[in-house]
């Protein structure tokens, strides 16, 4: 061999593959894997992945991007063979979807996709969801007689803990009125889901003798934090239950939620991201009647996008409330929203803004911007969540509410103050009635 061919670097490895019947409709995609990889990824069709999936070189593949769009809908089986061969060698899978139908897309996310990106691609998601799967700790290459191992079960992107909590134990007796309080977060990092969840478990633990049954639902199927922020797991049931509510009661209903501290019941997200059309206004509509019927309290962790569903859960709220921060963002995404809703004759009066991060009591030139955003907003601020500090993150990172882990912060004393006097609204109410 000569000198110049031992000079020669070796080519860089693939480390990962688009898969497409024709690469040419996702223009986008071809853009952002130079962006994210140079020069060291290739392109396959169906047909050529299946093959290449077998052979010792897929060994170091860390991911593989599977594009698909309508055209691809009416012949599934080619697609869901390469997902399967993906997984079998430990490749991650990214499924990248363009006017794909949600039975289509449903059944391909079952079949093990790691992450899921809508086409056309948003401004840095295929990043995100690269970074998200090397985060997951499972994006490593598998080694090369991997090949001749077992088919590795499809790890999901949340961890399932060996041992789950229980459903709940209770039989749906169909025998109770909840009231349906949801939380919408108006700006990312309001703080909407750690409101939900913490004033889920006060109004859960408000009466040691005579409790109220009160549920969690998180609705924000794409990125739903409920179950990280109380430690539990999501249950392939979730999935089961959304995609077909008009074959499931009640008890299907209660038996795809978990409980937590055998106190607070819970219907976590889905384990894999979906997309918000999961669900039609009328499979929501389901969903909330089956709680409604057999909980005291619903609280539902709305996702911060609107969606058609959106005005169905408004319609069923006896209180909406809106979360923001006292900054110019919330503001305007606060006339956004009140403007949406007037326009289509929605009950925007149904809305009760909660402003997180108030500002102390002597913070005399905070609280005069306060005042100065309630005027120009035309909206009363009702409720006031004080900042909380890193207890507030360490809590939920924990998987814990602030009345376990930090009792006596103020962002918990201030929620469970709003727990007790909706507890103590709703025992009036009951009591009238009867």
């Amino acid at each position: 061999m000569s000198t110049a061919a031992n000079m020669m670097p070796d080519p860089a490895p693939i480390l990962a593959c688009t898969i497409s019947r024709d690469i040419q409709n996702f223009d986008l995609l071809i853009d952002d894997m130079e962006l994210e990889l140079g020069e060291a990824w290739g392109d396959l069709t169906f047909e050529d992945a299946r093959e290449f999936l077998a052979q010792p070189d897929a060994a170091s593949l860390e991911f593989v991007a599977i594009a698909v769009n309508g055209e691809d809908e009416g012949d599934l089986s080619g697609i869901t063979e390469v997902i399967r061969a993906a997984t079998q060698r430990h490749i991650k899978v990214i499924l990248i979807a363009d006017q794909i139908s949600p039975a289509g897309l449903h059944q391909l996310l079952r079949l093990g996709a790691d992450d899921f990106v809508p086409y056309p691609l948003p401004d840095g998601a295929l990043k995100e969801a690269i970074e998200r799967i090397r985060k997951s700790g499972q994006a490593q290459p598998a080694p090369a007689q991997a090949t001749a191992a077992p088919a590795a079960t499809v790890t999901h992107l949340h961890p399932v803990p060996d041992a789950a909590p229980p459903a709940p134990s209770f039989k749906a007796k169909g025998d109770r009125d909840g009231v349906v309080l949801p939380v919408h977060g108006l700006s990312g990092g309001s703080g909407a889901s750690t409101f939900a969840a913490n004033l889920a478990w006060e109004l859960a633990t408000i009466d040691k003798a005579e409790a109220p049954r009160v549920c969690l639902l998180d609705f924000d199927f794409q990125y739903g934090s409920v179950a990280t922020y109380l430690d539990l797991p999501r249950k392939e049931a979730v999935f089961e239950l959304l995609s077909d509510t008009a074959a499931a009661d009640s008890d299907a209903f209660l038996d795809a939620m978990l409980t937590y501290e055998e106190k607070l019941h819970v219907l976590t997200a889905p384990a894999d991201m979906l997309p918000l059309d999961i669900v039609a206004p009328e499979d929501i509509a389901r969903i909330i009647d089956m709680a409604q019927t057999n909980f005291d309290f619903v609280i539902i962790d709305m996702p911060k996008t609107i969606v058609a569903w959106t005005e169905t859960v408004l319609s069923r709220a006896h209180v909406y409330f809106a979360m923001m921060d006292l900054d110019l963002r919330s503001a305007q995404n606060v006339l956004r929203l009140v403007r949406a809703l007037k326009a289509e004759t929605l009950p925007h009066e149904k809305l009760r803004y909660v402003l997180n991060r108030a500002p102390k009591f002597t913070d005399l030139s905070a609280k005069s911007r306060v005042k100065r955003m309630s005027e120009s907003l035309d909206i009363r601020l009702e409720v006031q969540i004080p900042d909380g500090g890193p207890q507030v993150t360490q809590a939920n990172d924990h998987g814990h509410p602030l009345a376990t882990s930090a009792p006596k912060n103020a962002v918990r004393k201030e929620i469970q103050k709003l727990a007790k006097s909706l507890h103590d609204l709703n025992r009036a109410v009951e009591t009238g009635r009867k």
